[in-house]
């Protein structure tokens, strides 16, 4: 008996002193592995901007004959229904949104056929916030991209060009928003052809965004950004918020435009990751 009790508690010892060394390795192992996972999470220590504003009946879109503002209906109560729900209208070029390849070109790419890795991509953003406030119709030149590559580096390929230029000051005011004049034409700033043919050929990204209605420039007669743009299967994005709280780069961005089969654009949720954690 006095054997096999000496047997037994062997045998737990053996079990309890293994036991406790895998517990060892795995703590170890845990704490050695830890800082690679944290570093594989695309949102360790980062910053999260939310580049959208949030939809309502006031929210500014492109002033054609046939849009309509936004509009928000109450279709089910809890009170009478046991569940609230509503129903939406809008069009799809209004608020944050998205313009995708076939807006103004014959390209395949109506916006759920934009292929997900398009949607995610470094960002940059440039600013003539400056000049803008001095001139309603300013635009982004080759030669301010160029000065900007001289003070950040090359755009990277793929990226997400933003362009900051202080518009976003009169959002909540849609008549001083879209500043139509007397004859009827808009003055707010935007790309110039040239520098979107570079940044798209030359730099290859994948879309340009910008804080005003359109990127084109507001008193633009025939479009051309929006045909350079689409024409290389690239999209815009235009209302874009909170622009000013970006770098010039070091940030990636993710586009989530609602996905409507055979739609040339619609309602997107933009988010920017900033590297370093917020206050």
């Amino acid at each position: 008996m006095k054997s096999a009790v000496s047997i037994t508690l062997a045998a737990v010892g053996i079990v309890l002193v293994i036991a406790l060394a895998v517990t060892t390795a795995w703590n170890r192992s845990a704490a050695a592995v830890a800082p690679e996972v944290a570093a594989g999470n695309p949102f360790a220590e980062r910053t999260i901007i939310d580049l959208t504003y949030a939809f309502n009946s006031n929210t500014p879109y492109w002033p054609g004959d046939r849009y309509t503002p936004f509009k928000l209906e109450t279709i089910a109560t809890l009170e009478q229904d046991g569940v609230l729900s509503k129903a939406i209208s809008l069009p799809e070029h209004l608020g944050t949104h998205l313009d995708a390849p076939n807006h103004f070109e014959r390209h395949p790419w109506s916006v759920e056929k934009i292929p997900p890795q398009e949607l995610f991509g470094p960002g940059v953003v440039m600013d003539i916030s400056l000049k803008a406030e001095q001139d309603a119709d300013a635009v982004l030149t080759l030669a301010d991209v160029r000065a900007w590559e001289a003070a950040h580096g090359p755009v990277p390929d793929g990226a997400v060009v933003l362009l900051h230029t202080g518009w976003s000051r009169f959002w909540t005011n849609y008549a001083r928003y879209k500043n139509q004049d007397a004859q009827g034409k808009l003055h707010f700033p935007g790309y110039s052809a040239e520098a979107a043919k570079y940044l798209v050929d030359d730099r290859k990204a994948k879309g340009l965004g910008i804080d005003t209605l359109s990127i084109d420039a507001g008193n633009s007669p025939d479009f051309p950004v929006h045909h350079i743009v689409n024409a290389a299967g690239k999209y815009g994005l235009e209302n874009v918020a909170n622009l000013g709280q970006l770098p010039p780069t070091g940030f990636h961005v993710i586009v989530a435009p609602m996905k409507i089969e055979g739609g040339s654009g619609g309602p997107t949720r933009i988010f920017a990751l900033v590297a370093g954690e917020g206050p």
